[in-house]
């Protein structure tokens, strides 16, 4: 009966969903941080993308301490600077995109942008190509890997 229990079957189910999750909290983690560095306040009433950074990790089950941690966190001279990077260009048949990518190295983005919309059969255009095409009216996250450039 080796390697047929029941709890190395559950073992190995779980090990593979915690490793997703940490990867999701990680990435909520990391958005909680920016927005109180590049907002006014670290008070979610005063800071909208810290607002919507939170509902998006109380969506995905963050746990409190882990939002109090990164809150806490972003007043720390060690914490990784992130930075907001766009990306425009066209995927296959004209169709607009612009990618939002928050990194803390903007060469690997960049290579990972132009890789994949090559790889697709797109094109990556020049800084407000398809900008204007746009309008802004409200920043939704998600959390999906279904279309991940991984």
């Amino acid at each position: 009966m080796a390697d047929h229990s029941k709890f190395r079957n559950i073992q190995h189910r779980t090990g593979a969903q915690d490793k997703k999750r940490a990867k999701v909290f990680t990435k909520l983690m990391r958005e909680i941080v920016t927005a109180v560095k590049t907002g006014s306040s670290n008070i979610p009433e005063n800071n909208p993308r810290l607002r919507n950074a939170l509902t998006a990790a109380r969506s995905q089950n963050l746990p409190k301490e882990r939002i109090d941690k990164a809150i806490n966190s972003a007043d720390d001279a060690n914490t990784e600077n992130y930075t907001e990077i766009r990306y425009e260009g066209y995927a296959p048949n004209g169709i607009a995109i612009i990618v939002e990518a928050l990194t803390d190295n903007k060469n690997r983005v960049a290579a990972e942008v132009r890789s994949s919309f090559t790889k697709y059969g797109g094109s990556l255009g020049e800084t407000g190509s398809v900008n204007y095409i746009f309008f802004q009216r409200l920043r939704s996250y998600s959390v999906s890997n279904k279309y991940s450039i991984e």
